[in-house]
């Protein structure tokens, strides 16, 4: 009977020993390991809320660009537009006063050719007038008073005009 009580202690001091790894176990190294693993879980879940904090936020910026952007392109399309509005309207402006400054040219042209012709006229009335006044001198013979002298240049160019009239009316 000797073998079955020492089997029976020997077998009696394991599980005491069991038993008793298993309350200090259970008493001070389970709650520090189960302490350890929920500190780890709540860090985990911490780190995943962060996480998707941070994607939201990334998300909420990268809508926030993407709405600067397109209000970029707008304002840039309304830059363009604007500025081709100016140059078109700019070109307008510049060809209108090209346009009249060429008139303005022209109509000066015209008053200075005119006034050129008028004095043509003039200085070829005032020679007609001293050829007259010489011819006259030679037929008649005598110096004409003022009054008549002046009187037969106004008739003398009178006939100028007249044949001058007359001959471009035929042509």
């Amino acid at each position: 009977m000797a073998g079955i009580l020492d089997l029976s202690l020997s077998f009696v001091a394991e599980v005491v020993a069991f038993v008793l790894m298993i309350l200090i176990l259970g008493r001070w190294v389970y709650p520090r390991v189960i302490a350890a693993a929920e500190a780890r879980q709540r860090q985990i879940a911490e780190r995943l809320l962060a996480a998707e904090r941070s994607r939201e936020e990334a998300e909420g910026r990268l809508k926030q660009a993407e709405e600067r952007l397109r209000e970029a392109r707008g304002q840039a399309a309304e830059i363009i537009e604007g500025a081709s509005r100016s140059g078109e309207q700019l070109r307008a402006e510049l060809r209108a006063r090209a346009e009249e400054e060429t008139r303005r040219l022209i109509d000066n042209a015209r008053r200075d050719i005119e006034a050129e012709r008028q004095k043509a006229i003039d200085s070829v009335r005032a020679e007609v007038a001293d050829l007259v006044v010489a011819a006259t001198e030679k037929v008649v013979g005598e110096t004409l008073d003022d009054q008549r002298h002046r009187r037969l240049i106004e008739e003398a160019i009178a006939q100028v005009g007249n044949q001058g009239a007359n001959g471009r009316g035929r042509g």
